[in-house]
Order: C-alpha cells, then structure tokens, then sequence
C-alpha cells in the first residue's frame, strides 16, 4: 500500500489485511463452525499504532504556532452594522461565500494565516447541514469498513484523517464536544467476533488519537448499560467510543472565533452575483462579490483577491455564477433525524444499528437531555428549506422499534421534532447510489480563479479549510505571515478558561440554578459569565436570577440578549442555532416563542408588526422543517377505531366543556372549566392548548376534532394532550359537584 498519509501506511497495510481475512469470520463459522478465535486472535495483540518521527515534528510545529494565537480576546465583538460597514469599504485577500462548519473553518485558517478575511453567509451560521447533523464527531465506522472490504485507500485515508480531527475538536472545545461510548448489541455469535475485529481496527487506525478502547461486553453487562435493549436473542455487545457536540454552537463558535482573531463575518448577507476584473494576461477572473443584506434590502460589492465557495448543497449555484456551462460536482442527498423523549436512551451510551432493513445506518443517541435517532439516507433535489417526511420517519421509528425492549412501547406520538438536512455528497461518475458515496473531499480552482471546496463530513472541516487555503494561497498568489495552516490545536471561543467544575462558580456566584449553570458553562464555556451577567432576578428565594424560557428546559432569558450580540437577527436563529429548542421540542419552541420575540425587540428594537412577522416566520419554521406539520398530517390520518363506550364518555366530557351546548368549544369554554377548579391559566397557554387541537385552525374545537385526538392518543400517534386532560377534568369537578349536592355538602 506504500507509505500512509500520516506515515504509517507500511504498518497500517497489515492490519488491513488482518482485518480482510477476521472479516470473513462469518463465511468460515457458518462453514466450518470453528476458527472464530483464532481469527479474533490476530487482531487482539494489535493494540496501537505508533506515529512516526517526521509527523510528531510536523504535529509539534503546528501546535506551538497555534499556541501563540491562543490568547484569550477580551474586547467585545464588533457589531453587525460594523461587520457590514467593513464589507463596503475594506479590500480583503480571501471573501469566503458560506457560513456553515467548511466556511467558517476557511474563514478562521485564512485569518489566522496572516490574511485579510470576510465571511457572508446568505441566512444564518450554520442555518443548512451544518446545524442537522447526527451530532456526532466521529472517523465513520461504516466508511471503514468499505474502505477495508472495497480496498479503497481514498476511504480508509479519509477516516484515519476524520479520526484525527475527531482529537483536535475535542481539545480545542472542551466544553462542546465530549467522548460518548456507543454499544453495539450483537445477536448472534459469530457477528461477535467479526464485530469486535472491525471496532479493534477503527481503535488502531486512530493510534495515539483513540479516545478510549474499545471492548466487548456480556449480555447481562449490555442490558444493565442499555436496559431499554431488546433482550430476546442478545448474545453480548461491542462498546466502542466516538465524539458528540453541539453542532450548531460548534460551528458558530469557530466564526466567532475567526471574528476574534480580525475577520469580518456577517450572516443573512446573499451573494447576487460575482465581481470580475481582467489581468495582465487578459484573462477574467474573479475580484468580489456583489451581495444584498437580507434583512435591509442594501446591496454592496465586497472586493477580495481570492473568492473560495464553501456553500455545501448551493456549491454548484455559485459555480455557474463564474462559469453557466460548468458541470454540478454535488450529488445532494437527504438525511431525516427525530427527536423522542429522554426515557429512550440511558444519559451516557448510545447505540448503532449497523444494518437496517434496507442496509442503512441508524445511529440512537442521548443529546442535550433528549434522544436523537437517524439518519436516513436519500437522494433529493437542494432546497433551502428541506422537510422530514413521513415515510422517513416511520422508517427510524421502525428501525428503533426493532432493537428496544416490547416493554418500551414506540409511538409515533413521541416524536418532539424531525428534521432534515441535506448532504452535500462528491459525486461519483461510477457510482449510482448516495449510500455508497464517499463524503471525500474535493478542492476545485476554475479558470476564473473560484475556489471551491466540496463534499467532505462536518469532523472533518479544519482539514478541508486548510487544504483550501493551500490550494488558494497557490493560485491567488497570496502573500501570508504563515504558509501552513494554524488552526490544529487552536482554542475555540469559550475554551481558554474552560474547567469541567466552572458551574459551580456559576452557581455561587450568581445564583443559578444548577441544571442552568451546567448548560451555560457546557454551551458557552468561559464566555458563561458573561450570559450571567444578563440574567433577569427571579423574584424568588432561589434561584436568584435566571428566568427560564421553558418550564421544561434550562434556557433563560440572557441567552437571547447575548444571542442579539452573537449575531442572531432572527426569531428562528434564536430557537433553532443558539438555544436548539426548536430540535429538540418543536411545540416547546412555539411555546417559548413569545417571550423570546419579546427580548429579541427590546434588544434590536423591533416594532410591533416586525415582532408579528418575526413570530409568523419563526411558526412556519417549526412547522415545515421542524416536523409540525408532518406530525399533524400524521394523526389527521389515523381512523377513529373507538368503542361506543369509548365515544359515550367522550360525549360527556365533550359537553362538560361546552356547557352552551353550541356544538364547539371555545377558549371562553376553557377559561371557564378552570375557573371551576380555582386555576388561572394565561390567555397564551389557553390558546396553546385549543392549536394542540383544532385542526381546521378557526379558534374552536368540533366534537370531531375531539375524537379524531382522542383516537389519535390511543393508536400512540399523540403522546399526550393537555385538552384531553382538561376534559378529563372538567369530567371530574361535575361528578364531584353532583356528589357534594347529593350528600347535602355535610360532613
């Protein structure tokens, strides 16, 4: 195989082969019934791979570079309007088009390198792919293993460099990412050993960079990590170890990081068209961008000597704005996650599915309080605004269902949020199918000068970035302070200062309330402090100051004025990039959406119709991407399969409610069953709770749409419902009434 990207391809090429012939463990059990150990045997006394001289000298140069950059800013960040006035009146070395992970990763190599930098990204930081992820930092077990069985070098080196960055986005954002141990269950005995030497393989590829071995456990062992596990059948697990993060604060923390370091970044600013100029030579290159704010309408032409494209799904849209005949590189495929309940998953252990039905992956991991399950895989066209559907939804549903215990009943009615993001794929003229693309990337330079950098995996952007600049830096003629990249072992925002135990300052010195103080200091790292120095006083004993956004959730309300300085200008960059509610429950962000919309125009002094228009938009948001709507068509579905009994009591709680007997209920009905009880509800949750139910959306709710919930919640397609509660309720109070009156309220 000859000498390895990193050095150490002639050792690497027996352990490849080593694991070529354990792979075919399952061929020699199922024909011999014996060899299984000694097949295993092999791989086990593999245990490491050592790097050689030449790379730990290159390693070492590049960290102590970086580490002359690792100062902590401490100057605010510029403003937006400062962002943009610098666009108009500064010439730049590198304009970057894109603000997702490669764009911003390109934007913090260059500046860091000694270049003048900007950054325009047409909606907000990571706003696409970059913030639909599996959340995952991770080298790609599956890659792996095609790289093995296809003997596909450019595979196997993209996962050795994957689970290099793996380590370094680890390091440099502490408080973002975190090793996350990922079981394996394993249902007949002679995948154990084929398992077990493909996991082994994926340790020793990563060398020095392995987070923790792996290892196999027993079946009892498996079930006590992972009770919710299917026990019928299981025969033991594989435990194996990846990276997990929150993607979208991931990515902006590195644009903040490139602002900090002196490049201008600015979000909901699109690209019209790009600036050409003529050279000595008489050939047409690229010199700019003509870009429009999208949010005021002004238009300006931004200079630059080089232009690099790191646009992902809309990377072939800028290429055609050089060249109208190039042909697309993307090869746009479709990926839908959802999110269930916490009970799903245990807190501290994931689980892959390493062969569904239709041979996909599916990965089921405890993320930010919740469980995430996906991806799916499919080819689609590039939208701006990508929508999970239901086929790809009772897919995972389905895939989940297989592997959880029958105790744990899956319903439809548990999904909290779906979304979709699409993967911008290098497409392969020999391959038809998305699943077996590679995510390989590739950097483009056009006639015209373009840089483009395309396909690639979120883990693995600081690696694309600087083998853009490099390649950049080449064909601008680009005159740097640093030839070679600095980003590898540079702090992102928030690391310097970071400890695992600076929540507890939080708390003591503020009065947060712990789960709120774990959440500030594991999303903001030492930039904490400064959220808590926006918090609102509680008006209680405890905790003093912090005023949650939602009851069920640790986000406060000084998380949406330091948004407004992060560059959020929206009411969906809020809920859905900086605080994540919108992923993680979409009916909680709608919930949470007032308060939030109140804060935001107190900070970027909105006017009342601005507030409505924020609120319509962000609604539409959670309703088309964030699984809504999908969710709603799901349970209008569902046929009314209930008993005459069933329908009987439904008719008395229904008309409980409607003591007019006008035929519906109204939110005067609802105000008044809870005045009964001596509950004071406010007007907002009232009409939250009537939305929960009325389908037809005309402020009122027919018996129909009653039952049709009421059947819903049954067939598992709702959870719960507040209304039916309230139903419920308004049962009980009269049956007590008619009690009391009966027993002539004595004692």
């Amino acid at each position: 195989m000859g000498e390895g990207r990193r050095g150490t391809g002639g050792t690497e090429a027996s352990y490849l082969w080593l694991w070529m012939m354990a792979s075919r463990v399952k061929t020699w059990t199922r024909l011999l019934g014996v060899g299984v150990g000694v097949a295993g045997a092999g791989v086990l006394a593999l245990s490491y791979i050592n790097e050689d001289d030449r790379h730990t000298k290159r390693q070492f140069s590049r960290v102590a570079a970086a580490e002359k950059l690792n100062y902590r800013p401490t100057k605010p960040l510029p403003t937006r309007s400062q962002q943009l006035q610098s666009l108009s009146s500064v010439k730049y070395d590198v304009l970057v088009i894109g603000g997702g992970a490669t764009g911003a990763g390109c934007a913090l190599d260059s500046v860091s390198r000694g270049l003048k930098t900007a950054l325009v990204e047409m909606d907000d930081f990571s706003s696409g792919t970059s913030s639909r992820s599996t959340k995952l930092i991770h080298g790609g077990v599956r890659y792996l293993q095609k790289a093995i069985m296809g003997l596909d070098i450019e595979q196997y080196k993209m996962v050795k460099e994957a689970l290099h960055e793996r380590a370094n986005l680890l390091d440099i954002a502490p408080h973002l990412s975190y090793p996350l141990p990922i079981m394996l269950p394993v249902y007949k005995w002679w995948q154990l050993p084929y398992y077990w030497a493909g996991i082994k393989m994926y340790d020793l590829v990563a060398g020095s960079k392995c987070i923790k071995s792996s290892y196999a456990i027993t079946k009892e062992r498996a079930l006590e990590l992972f009770p919710m596990l299917k026990k019928d059948k299981l025969v033991g697990a594989i435990v194996y170890y990846d990276g997990q993060h929150n993607d979208s604060r991931m990515n902006l923390s590195i644009a903040l990081t490139a602002t900090r370091l002196g490049a201008t970044v600015a979000n909901h600013v699109k690209v019209v068209s790009l600036l050409k100029e003529t050279d000595e030579n008489g050939k047409e290159r690229v010199c700019g961008a003509h870009v429009r704010d999208e949010l005021t309408g002004k238009e300006m032409k931004v200079h630059a000597k080089c232009i690099i494209n790191a646009t992902g799904p809309f990377t072939d849209s800028i290429r055609k704005m050089d060249n109208q005949i190039t042909k697309d590189i993307c090869a746009p495929s479709m990926g839908v996650h959802i999110t269930l309940p916490d009970y799903y998953s245990p807190e501290q252990m994931g689980l892959l599915d390493p062969n569904t039905s239709d041979g996909r992956v599916i990965f089921f991991l405890p993320w930010e309080g919740r469980t995430i399950a996906g991806t799916t895989d499919t080819p689609c066209p590039v939208t701006h605004s990508p929508s999970p559907t239901e086929d790809d939804i009772q897919f995972i549903l389905q895939e989940v269902k297989n592997y959880l215990s029958p105790d744990v009943e899956v319903r439809r009615g548990d999904v909290l949020s779906a979304w979709a993001g699409i993967r911008p794929l290098v497409q392969d003229p020999n391959k038809t199918d998305t699943q077996s693309i590679a995510r390989n990337h590739i950097v483009h330079v056009s006639e015209g000068g373009l840089v483009t950098v395309a396909g690639g995996k979120w883990t693995t952007y600081r690696s694309m970035a600087a083998d853009t600049l490099d390649a950049a830096i080449e064909a601008c003629g680009l005159d740097t302070v640093h030839a070679t990249t600095q980003t590898d072992g540079l702090l992102l925002e928030g690391a310097h200062s970071w400890t695992p135990t600076m929540f507890i300052r939080l708390v003591q010195d503020f009065g947060l309330e712990s789960e709120v103080a774990k959440h500030l200091a594991h999303t903001y790292g030492d930039r904490a402090f400064s959220v808590a120095k926006l918090a609102s006083l509680t008006g209680l004993r405890w905790p003093i100051v912090g005023r949650r956004l939602h009851s069920g959730f640790p986000y406060i309300d000084a998380e949406v004025r330091y948004a407004c300085r992060e560059y959020a200008a929206t009411a969906v960059d809020v809920i859905a990039r900086r605080l994540r509610l919108a992923f993680l429950n979409a009916q909680a962000a709608e919930e949470a959406l007032p308060t939030i919309v109140s804060i935001m125009a107190e900070e970027l002094k909105w006017s009342e119709s601005e507030k409505r228009r924020q609120l319509d938009a962000a609604v539409k948001y959670l309703q088309q991407e964030m699984g809504q709507n999908v969710n709603r068509a799901s349970r209008e579905k569902i046929p009314i399969n209930l008993t005459k009994s069933e329908i009987s009591e439904y008719v008395k709680r229904f008309n409980y409610l409607d003591t007019d007997k006008k035929g519906y209920i109204s939110l005067n009905d609802l105000r008044a069953s809870l005045k009964a009880r001596d509950q004071d509800v406010p007007g907002e949750t009232l009409h939250e709770i009537l939305k929960e139910i009325d389908l037809n959306r005309n402020g009122q709710v027919e018996f129909d749409e009653y039952l049709q919930m009421m059947a819903a919640i049954k067939a598992g397609s709702i959870s719960h419902s507040r209304f039916a509660q309230l139903a419920e309720m308004a049962e009980e109070n009269q049956r007590t009434k008619v009690t009391v009156d009966r027993s002539g309220g004595g004692l």
